[in-house]
């Protein structure tokens, strides 16, 4: 892996990636039903999202459903796989935003990370955050940081021992010890959510 001699040379690091070995990211076609998911998931637990996830899935016949169709859908019918008032608008806005301003990779390729984060923020549901998520594990962006990721802000106080109780000083000490992960910082951001999902097991 061509970020590992990179990322080693922060010995912290280096010991996590030690234990968990070499991490791959994977492209996703259907960026519009990624960025649903992505939404249906928000502030739930893994197994809960896993079997919205599925309802979804199967309210269209065991296929990602096309834009168009998501919107024909009534309101009453995504309401009813467990899906929130709000979630099912914000799943609609996606669609909506994929027929008229479009979001496919041929979209999207030539924007720049932040170009990508203004982009998709304009769709009301959207925040930076899930961006970043569909950078990372959409698009195989390899230097995202997301700073505000409430496991990534543990995980570096935790690791790199910062005992401060000012969120500005927490953001400012997580982009410094970042810098040096650059350009792979999002594969060291994934290395730290490993290790918090160890402390957790």
């Amino acid at each position: 892996m061509h970020y590992l001699p990179h990322l080693e040379k922060d010995r912290r690091l280096k010991k996590i990636m030690d234990s968990h070995g070499p991490l791959k990211l994977r492209k996703q076609k259907d960026l519009c039903n990624y960025l649903c998911a992505s939404i249906m998931s928000q502030q739930l637990s893994t197994k809960v999202a896993s079997v919205i996830h599925g309802r979804y899935i199967e309210l269209f016949g065991g296929k990602e459903p096309e834009p168009q169709r998501i919107i024909d859908t009534p309101h009453e019918k995504l309401r009813a796989i467990g899906l929130s008032n709000a979630k099912v608008s914000y799943v609609k806005n996606v669609a909506e935003f994929a027929i008229v301003k479009g979001m496919s990779h041929d979209k999207l390729h030539p924007m720049t990370d932040d170009e990508v984060i203004a982009y998709l923020t304009e769709i009301k549901g959207v925040g930076r955050w899930t961006v970043e998520m569909l950078l990372m594990f959409a698009l195989q962006r390899e230097d995202v940081f997301p700073v505000d990721d409430l496991g990534i802000r543990q995980a570096i106080a935790g690791i790199y021992k910062i005992k401060t109780g000012d969120k500005k000083e927490l953001t400012e000490a997580m982009y410094r010890i970042a810098k040096k992960w650059s350009p792979y910082r999002t594969y060291a951001s994934m290395y730290l959510w490993r290790w918090k999902d160890t402390l957790n097991v």
